[in-house]
């Protein structure tokens, strides 16, 4: 463990110890670590969000960060880490204001184009519902949650090969369940 007078490269204000209390779940350290974060989530958020969604990218990154401060791997790249979860809540609330899936997940298919966005909505919340637990997880932290395929597989203490397998099948009957 590093020395508690030791801050994190390029941020004077981040004790490493912090970082370090906070992954192994200590509220105190996560609260502390959170509010002396919080400036830089916002500057970040204003360069990379429009105006109106810093506020709402703000606040769900430090949810993420709370959340799964105990997934980071390597504490000194904590700056980097949670300006990547700010960049990605910045680009989810863009996708989700215009309401648009992403383009990879939209076949071919005029079947899902004439489909009632409400009922499209509905019809696939079933479809993720109907999928077994091990499939369910994965097709959630990817599409949902937008962790990346290696990020899943430490949460899930899976393979690479096996998270993109379980992926593509959970697509797949996500598909099969929507044609039916």
């Amino acid at each position: 463990m590093s020395s508690p007078a030791a801050s994190l490269p390029g941020k004077p204000h981040l004790p490493v110890a912090l970082v370090e209390a906070a992954q192994q779940g200590e509220r105190a350290a996560i609260v502390e670590l959170l509010a002396l974060s919080q400036p830089d989530i916002r500057r970040y958020a204003r360069m990379t969000c429009k105006v109106d969604d810093v506020d709402d990218a703000v606040q769900d990154a430090m949810w993420l960060v709370y959340r799964r401060i105990g997934a980071l791997r390597v504490v000194t790249s904590f700056s980097a880490w949670l300006f990547e979860i700010v960049r990605r809540e910045c680009q989810r609330i863009v996708r989700r204001s215009l309401r648009l899936a992403p383009v990879e997940t939209i076949e071919d298919s005029l079947a899902f184009a004439r489909w009632p966005a409400d009922d499209l909505r509905l019809d696939l919340a079933s479809a993720i519902q109907s999928l077994p637990d091990h499939y369910r997880v994965i097709i959630l932290l990817r599409d949902i949650e937008e962790l990346t395929i290696n990020e899943i597989a430490v949460q899930t203490t899976l393979t690479r090969e096996a998270v993109k397998a379980r992926l593509n099948r959970a697509r797949t009957m996500i598909r099969e369940y929507l044609k039916e």
